[in-house]
């Protein structure tokens, strides 16, 4: 027990130290600085060239949106998610460590060019997330949860961060094994993660850009905003276009919706006008046993 409070006592002081650090001393692989550039590019863009023309500059929830990016890019680990996701490793070591197993790597990759690692990384994380974005729709326990994210009412790049700290917790436990099985060998994580978030802002933004056939494989504006219909076709009563970075997931196993252009379609879900509009009462909306 001991071990376990030493891990979370130096998992607070330790990222502290480190967010610190990224705000104090940037690199060129600050997290911080890069996340702040993207968000200023992504919302130039729609500055420049709105889709939805007649949509406020400052949308609805545009700055609840962002204290979202914020409080699930950092502040969550911050004071909490850290210490929790270290204490889980190290259990989930000694439970190996049980059978006399150090790791359950079973497919070497480190011996292979950093950007094939970083490619399969990328795309064994895509196609795990997809999943569980089925899940979160499917599952009347997660939709809870991720109405959060289907609250917005007016796409912005922000909304991508709009969503319950749950989420995170769940995408995380899920991804762990799939990619522990994998033995990567380089740690240019950053490039993956910071190209997901680009993309992410990207297919919330304002932007009408739906890649031509490359849209076929990347996930785009045009196909994400479907995701948020809050009227669902027949042919799709859980939702579509549950892709994350890639589409193709979604047309290979036919959760591909795209009838037409979708700008001027209404967002959200069902009853969205009695949900809660600020921060705090959304963080508590789905442990609440009465929602009416």
């Amino acid at each position: 027990m001991e071990k376990y409070v030493q891990i979370i006592s130096e998992s607070f002081t330790g990222y502290f130290h480190y967010l610190y650090q990224e705000i104090v001393n940037p690199t060129w692989t600050s997290y911080f600085y890069w996340l702040i550039a993207l968000s200023l590019l992504v919302w130039l863009l729609e500055i420049v060239n709105p889709w939805r023309k007649e949509q406020q500059l400052f949308r609805k929830g545009f700055w609840l949106d962002g204290f979202y990016i914020f409080f699930n890019f950092f502040l969550f680990s911050l004071i909490g998610y850290n210490a929790l996701s270290n204490v889980g490793v190290e259990l989930f070591n000694d439970f190996l460590g049980l059978f006399g197993m150090e790791n359950i790597v079973a497919i070497e990759v480190d011996g292979l060019p950093a950007w094939s690692q970083l490619l399969i990384m990328f795309l064994v994380a895509d196609f795990v997330q997809w999943n569980v974005h089925r899940q979160l729709h499917r599952r009347p326990w997660l939709w809870e949860f991720h109405k959060i994210h289907h609250s917005v009412k007016e796409m912005g790049f922000a909304a991508q961060f709009r969503f319950h700290f749950m989420e995170t917790i769940v995408y995380k436990t899920v991804q762990y094994i799939p990619l522990a099985m994998i033995g990567f060998g380089i740690q240019e994580f950053f490039i993956v993660h910071m190209f997901t978030v680009l993309v992410g802002h990207l297919n919330h933004a304002n932007v009408g850009w739906g890649y031509g056939p490359l849209g076929y494989i990347f996930n785009n504006p045009k196909m994400h905003i479907w995701h948020h219909s809050k009227e669902l076709p027949e042919s799709h009563p859980y939702g579509m276009n549950f892709g994350l970075s890639l589409s193709i997931w979604d047309y290979l196993f036919g959760t591909a919706y795209l009838p037409k252009s979708g700008k001027e379609i209404e967002l959200g879900f069902s009853r969205d006008e009695e949900f809660p509009q600020n921060f705090t009462s959304q963080m508590a909306f789905p442990f609440k046993k009465n929602k009416n």
